[in-house]
């Protein structure tokens, strides 16, 4: 009986935490280091796929009779989703902890000299990732695409 009240414990312990990590964050904001920068630019070209197949998939609904409202919602939602999950990234990783304002020396203005060109193609991402979220104009798609590309060659040069 002992065991079994033991084992319900840890299972206990365990669905406790699989549920409260789904619930924090992704990202700290410490330097743990544990986030590769790799990684972000995967999940920013997979969002954008993502909602490509979404704009996609509400285009295509919208023009079916009967409309399905369920399944347009659906993805209307999902859209939304990860244009939120991709401004996310843009501004919690990129904007906040990896484009520095100064160079090592610590000194204000003593800028990267790729700094300013980094913001305004982070500032350009997270406008037209917005745009996504407000419309199904594929080229937004096409937009977020060739932003990413200057903003991940210019980002590696550094």
């Amino acid at each position: 009986m002992k065991n079994v009240k033991v084992l319900i414990l840890v299972l206990m312990v365990g669905l406790f935490s699989l549920n409260l990590s789904s619930k924090l964050m992704a990202h700290c904001e410490i330097p743990c280091g544990i986030y590769g920068d790799s990684t972000r630019f995967v999940l920013l070209e997979e969002h954008i796929v993502t909602m490509e197949k979404s704009i996609n998939k509400i285009l295509l609904i919208s023009a079916a009779k009967p409309l399905d409202h369920n399944q347009l919602h659906r993805w209307i939602k999902n859209k939304e989703e990860h244009a939120e999950k991709f401004g996310h990234i843009i501004t919690q990783y990129f904007m906040r902890q990896r484009i520095k304002i100064a160079k090592e020396s610590g000194k204000l203005g003593n800028y990267d000299p790729d700094y300013v060109q980094k913001l305004v193609l982070l500032h350009e991402l997270y406008v037209h990732s917005m745009k996504v979220k407000q419309t199904t104009d594929l080229r937004c798609i096409q937009t977020l695409r060739m932003i990413l590309k200057r903003f991940k060659i210019l980002y590696n040069n550094h």
